[in-house]
């Protein structure tokens, strides 16, 4: 009997390409961050903590000046032009005024980091829809090609039909196959257009090629991941942000306990009675004078200060978890793409048996057939894994601020 025309997919989908394997140009990527609106929105809360702190910096105080003219009338003695002027300023008792600008630097601070933070973030986003869509793609080549070779195996059996070697239960049988194949290829083919739709959607000004690059081969060892690991604590902008506001924080704890004695306020008065028969000039001062209201600005404050400081302890938990996480799913990846690799081997030896077993007629078309939806499973299998392997790579290195961040 003639050999079915069952031709294997081909290895090279594992063939890495350019010096970041399978990711975009970091140029491009740079500029797609920069654009991204949370990125836009996090600066300009930068330019809102330094115009804050510039406002500490300076006080909240200013000159008031406040006058009055009154006509007085006088029985017996006429009409008189009166008028009081009176200039006045409050003044920060000591302490205050570097305690300003100490909470200004640190909301300064801590702003910074929210926006590095933010950009941490965008990139996370694009890596997600950027995997998503040669993972999706990689599955499509994978059930393209399995087409193409369902179809020439169909076009075999219809000769083989034709020349009286093969039945039309045969030719059922390829076409069953033929058409199931192609079902699977046109939902993953739309899969790939709707996951390129969301990157494109997410970062209009990211260069997409319009094919989707092929998924490398990873080449990180599991061991090697330990560094990431321990970079992702050490340049985690989230921490760093939840200490500078805790710092903040207990800055104005410190601030408003001490504004428990309010600001004096001093000034110079200046008058004239009587239409400048009577003139005078005069200092004046004034204090309110604090109770239970300020006092319970003070404890909220001092409430408010412990509230960060614990806020800033959960994000040295949540970062460490983030890690080990990190760790944990690149490690498992690898380890689960590499025992793909060995089941699409195996599975591609036990489809050559098949098909010799089938020249000699030893086996039927329907196990051949059996195997060769195995062996592409199997492709397709090793496809998706080297992606989530890839993926999950990718995250432990933006999270340790090594690709795409380093600042």
């Amino acid at each position: 009997m003639r050999k079915l025309a069952l031709s294997p997919l081909l290895l090279a989908l594992a063939a890495p390409v350019a010096a970041e394997p399978g990711l975009p140009d970091e140029a491009s990527v740079a500029g797609a961050l920069d654009a991204h609106p949370s990125v836009l929105a996090a600066r300009e809360r930068v330019g809102a903590a330094r115009a804050g702190a510039d406002a500490r910096a300076v006080g909240p105080h200013e000159l008031t000046f406040t006058g009055s003219y009154t006509r007085r009338n006088i029985d017996l003695e006429g009409d008189f032009d009166e008028f009081d002027a009176q200039l006045t300023r409050a003044f920060r008792l000591p302490g205050k005024a570097r305690l300003d600008r100490a909470i200004g630097t640190h909301q300064v601070d801590a702003a910074e980091n929210m926006a590095e933070d933010a950009r941490h973030q965008a990139a996370l986003i694009l890596a997600r829809h950027w995997w998503d869509w040669l993972e999706a793609s990689a599955a499509a080549r994978v059930d393209e090609r399995a087409v193409a070779n369902y179809r020439s195996a169909l076009n075999a059996v219809r000769r083989r039909e034709e020349l009286g070697d093969a039945s039309l239960l045969e030719v059922d049988q390829a076409e069953a196959a033929l058409g199931s194949a192609r079902v699977l290829a046109e939902q993953s083919a739309g899969e790939a257009q709707v996951a390129r739709s969301r990157l494109q959607t997410h970062f209009p000004s990211l260069a997409i090629p319009v094919e989707a690059p092929e998924v490398p081969a990873p080449d990180a060892e599991p061991d090697s991941l330990d560094r990431y690991r321990d970079l992702v604590i050490a340049n985690s902008h989230e921490i760093a942000a939840a200490e500078a506001q805790a710092r903040a924080m207990g800055s104005y704890a410190e601030r408003t306990r001490m504004d428990r004695i309010a600001d004096p306020s001093f000034g110079v008065r200046l008058f004239s009675e009587r239409s400048g028969a009577e003139r005078g000039a005069g200092l004046v001062f004034s204090i309110p004078l604090g109770g239970r209201h300020r006092g319970a600005l003070a404890d909220q404050a001092a409430a408010e200060a412990g509230a960060a400081s614990a806020d800033a302890a959960l994000a040295r938990f949540t970062v460490l978890e983030t890690a080990e996480t990190d760790l944990a799913e690149a490690r498992l990846r690898l380890s689960s793409w590499q025992r793909a690799r060995e089941a699409l081997d195996a599975q591609m030896s036990a489809l050559l048996r098949q098909r010799r077993g089938h020249e000699l007629g030893e086996i039927d078309l329907a196990d051949l057939l059996l195997a060769e939806r195995m062996t592409h499973e199997s492709f397709r299998t090793e496809a998706v894994a080297r992606a989530a392997a890839q993926r999950a790579v990718t995250q432990l290195r933006i999270d340790s601020h090594e690709l795409w961040l380093a600042d």
